[in-house]
């Protein structure tokens, strides 16, 4: 008999990574699909032309947290109505569960669920759980993380690609920056700091600016003379990271476990804004020795020098042991168990 599952949440790309990959295997059961999340955020951007839902709401929610009590409780009591406003839907469709992938957006249909006591799975993404996640963590049938022990299921969902073209990495003559898909300046600006020594080493470079810092970071390059691989943005990322040796760049969950799966050992330097999710994964590898971190105000270039020796081959099999493929498809094959 066709299920039918909503699937809640996204706020940013982190979330929403995990929505699709969970969404998309489902519909390849022959099962259905309703999308919930926000007017705000990215959420629209990456599901209102997503095919395969059989609707795809968006509520005009919002977070609670650091708002002050006023805000935050107004918000709070907005979410309350937006939750009991989804009753319709959720008559209309008799979820079978509803998956729940974090953020703000996730809230909701979250807060439905269980005063509906619909079975909730949740699945968080990050070493240090989201605030809404540790509300919810007592409600859930099951609640999926790949630093827990105790996860039903600890594969994070990626690409396959990743996979399919990991490699044992030895000796570092090859390193890629990471600048992300919107740029990250300090990371670009410390690829050029770099440079100059990486050259002398005969270390090669490959450095993904993000499209909006492309120009800048192509011309200073230009200026002390040195040729590196330069993109601004590629859909086939995986490619570049596959030849590569040692990634620099920061630490959402999405990258921390591409690069585990491809064996790629990484110098960590995490956004010092993103709530100290991107510090508390990186740490997460750099406790079980298999990676570096920095925080973004400390990092000097010598503390990269120091480790351009070092062999990785112990790091990098140990890396792709933490995860393997078809992370999505054991989550919802444990969700179908547990219904």
């Amino acid at each position: 008999m066709k299920k039918r599952y909503a699937i809640t949440g996204g706020g940013t790309g982190g979330h929403l990574t995990i929505a699709r990959a969970l969404k998309r295997e489902i519909i390849s059961r022959g099962d259905e699909v309703v999308f919930i999340g926000s007017s705000n955020g990215q959420d629209p951007f990456w599901f209102q032309n997503e095919e395969g839902c059989s609707e795809k709401i968006f509520l005009n929610s919002s977070g609670v947290t650091g708002k002050g009590s006023f805000k935050g409780l107004k918000s709070m009591a907005n979410l309350t109505k937006l939750a009991i406003g989804l009753n319709p839907l959720f008559n209309k469709y008799k979820f079978d569960a509803v998956i729940s992938v974090g953020g703000y957006s996730s809230a909701p249909a979250s807060i439905l669920a269980i005063l509906r006591r619909i079975p909730l799975f949740v699945h968080e993404q990050n070493a240090e759980m989201g605030k809404f996640n540790k509300l919810l963590k007592p409600f859930a049938k099951e609640f999926f993380s790949s630093y827990s022990k105790d996860s039903p299921v600890r594969d994070y969902p990626i690409a396959d690609i990743f996979f399919k073209n990991r490699r044992i990495r030895k000796n570092i003559s090859k390193i890629i920056f990471l600048g992300g898909s919107q740029g990250a300046r300090f990371i670009n600006d410390f690829a050029i700091k770099v440079a100059p020594h990486l050259k002398e080493l005969q270390i090669e470079i490959i450095h993904q600016t993000g499209k909006a810092d492309y120009e800048r970071v192509r011309n200073a390059y230009r200026e002390i003379n040195i040729e590196v691989e330069l993109i601004d943005f590629h859909p086939e990322l995986s490619r570049f990271i596959s030849v590569a040796d040692l990634a620099i760049g920061r630490s959402g969950a999405s990258t921390l476990w591409e690069l585990s799966a491809n064996g790629l050992p990484a110098f960590f330097i995490p956004y010092p804004l993103a709530n100290n999710h991107q510090w508390h994964n990186a740490k997460f590898i750099s406790d079980l020795n298999l990676g570096w971190v920095y925080p973004q105000s400390e990092v000097q270039p010598h503390d990269l020098y120091a480790i351009l020796n070092d062999n990785l081959e112990k790091k990098s099999s140990e890396l792709m042991a933490m995860i393997s493929p078809d992370g999505a498809k054991k989550i919802i094959d444990h969700i179908e168990r547990s219904l």
